[in-house]
């Protein structure tokens, strides 16, 4: 399955590129092809292809472990810090932000709303300067917003919270209905509407 350039890191080839890219060098463990097939949503095939291609381009390494090959960033490549870098400020908000948010009491969801999250779900318009960030629960707000600070600090763009309970995103507001009528990319737990 071919897929397009991502709109927030069209230097990639192809977003399913830059997901294998993201899955191997935005957290430090080894994977099976198997596992990126999953992880990515990309065909075994493709994984493969773009696996072996990222080999041979000295990007990855593996080793053998039975039968299964396990891949990862390789650590003594000159080019893996400056993708990694890319990485982190296209696509690391989601996972930096899962990270960070996991830890904190009182969240029943999180996701990413507004212009970064529509450039993720590939609907066009201008690059992002920020990203928004909605959080139902009743996590404490400081502990939130140093969440975000850090995840501000290694993505190089501000992250914006709005934290609300879910009995005030179900009212009717033009705000949340905006929020709900737009793309959105979950960060922890499952939207608050079906």
């Amino acid at each position: 399955m071919r897929t397009e350039a991502p709109l927030l890191a069209p230097i990639f080839r192809s977003d399913g590129q830059a997901r294998l890219l993201s899955a191997l060098m935005l957290e430090d463990e080894e994977r099976s092809l198997t596992q990126l097939a999953e992880q990515t949503g990309l065909a075994y095939p493709s994984v493969h292809r773009e696996a072996t291609r990222l080999l041979q381009a000295g990007i990855l390494t593996e080793r053998q472990a039975g039968r299964t090959r396990l891949l990862r960033a390789d650590p003594d490549s000159p080019l893996v810090a400056p993708l990694r870098e890319i990485l982190l400020i296209t696509t690391g908000p989601v996972p930096l932000l899962k990270d960070e948010l996991c830890r904190i009491h009182g969240i029943e969801s999180a996701f990413l709303h507004g212009s970064f999250a529509a450039r993720m779900r590939r609907v066009d318009g201008p690059a992002p300067n920020d990203i928004d960030l909605m959080i139902i629960g009743t996590p404490d707000p400081d502990a939130v917003y140093d969440a975000c600070g850090r995840v501000e600090e290694i993505v190089h763009r501000p992250v914006n919270p709005t934290i609300t309970t879910r009995s005030e995103f179900d009212r009717d507001s033009g705000f949340h209905t905006r929020v709900r009528n737009s793309p959105t990319v979950p960060v922890l737990g499952e939207l608050p509407w079906p």
